[in-house]
């Protein structure tokens, strides 16, 4: 399969997107995250903890949890979270678009080196949590914490398409259903993140079988990635059919309509929650090259009850969004 090579334009006129089923912010946040999601709800995927602690219960698999700093005070201990594992991911609780988001791979409790090969000390360690509790990468500015995990070993079959980062796939969900998916996959450019916004490439994936069919950075079609050269048609997602039953699996979780589920593939446990996110960005569409808002309009239209279970919306989805 050979992806397409379009540039995409950078000014499309409103009528154009609305023929190509584009759904726009304000659509999207009247029609689909208010209507959907009760603002009550919001804490459950909006605090990375709570959603973490309710994915343990409910035995959804997630990275592994090691701690988490809420206090000033507490900063100076931060070795005495990490003495004993080999890798760590700090992470603000209320962040969001990947901001504040700090990757160790290894160190010795003095040296502390980051994804991208750059090395830092007890003293950036330490200044990192502290802007984290000050608000600094939080939504709204509000008061957050510092919450911990291990890393992801991800799938050595990542290893050429992504540089440096741990790739995810983003899966969005509308009342159960998945209905469209990407890849997002790390570069130079992006410090080892995938987020898009940072510069990171997205890989429109088919809901069928998790085959690429788009790719795109910056709001352009590519096909190879930018550092490592590989082409994104020879990309396969393992475990696809996993990835989907995890997405629905949350649809069961929590009591949102429409939101996004993040999954990493890591080589020993297969695919892991990393987050969800009740306000899913758009820029999907841009990756996967194609509109989202007929497939929601489709399953708007289904009559009540058509498809009771998380296995008959998979099948539904597949069937239906290429």
């Amino acid at each position: 399969m050979k992806l397409p090579a379009l540039k995409l334009p950078r000014l499309v006129s409103p009528a154009r997107l609305k023929r190509a089923g584009v759904l726009g912010m304000n659509q999207r946040n009247a029609d689909y995250i208010m209507r959907y999601n009760h603002r009550a709800d919001y804490p459950t995927v909006d605090d990375k903890l709570l959603t973490k602690q309710l994915a343990i219960r409910h035995h959804v698999a997630t990275a592994q949890l090691i701690g988490s700093i809420s206090c000033q005070y507490q900063v100076r201990d931060f070795l005495r979270l990490v003495a004993d594992v080999p890798d760590f991911v700090i992470k603000p609780g209320h962040g969001s678009g990947g901001r504040g988001i700090l990757v160790i791979r290894h160190h010795d409790g003095v040296h502390f080196h980051k994804s991208n090969g750059e090395v830092c000390d007890y003293e950036f360690i330490y200044e990192h949590i502290s802007n984290i509790l000050s608000g600094l990468y939080s939504l709204g500015g509000q008061v957050d914490y510092a919450l911990f995990e291990r890393c992801i070993d991800f799938s050595d079959v990542y290893s050429k398409f992504s540089f440096q980062g741990v790739p995810d796939v983003r899966l969005i969900v509308f009342r159960g259903y998945p209905v469209m998916s990407m890849i997002r996959l790390a570069t130079r450019e992006s410090d080892g993140r995938a987020n898009l916004h940072q510069g990171a490439v997205g890989v429109g994936l088919r809901i069928r079988d998790g085959r690429p069919e788009f790719a795109a950075q910056h709001n352009r079609a590519i096909t190879r990635h930018p550092d490592t050269g590989a082409n994104f048609s020879e990309l396969v997602v393992p475990h696809w059919e996993q990835h989907l039953e995890l997405a629905a699996r949350c649809a069961e979780m929590i009591p949102l309509g429409y939101f996004g589920a993040d999954i990493a593939t890591d080589r020993q446990r297969g695919p892991l929650l990393l987050e969800l996110n009740a306000r899913p960005g758009l820029a999907i569409q841009i990756a996967n090259g194609r509109g989202l808002l007929s497939r929601l309009r489709q399953i708007e239209a289904l009559p009540p009850g058509s498809h009771p279970t998380p296995a008959d919306k998979i099948a539904f989805a597949r069937e239906n969004f290429s």
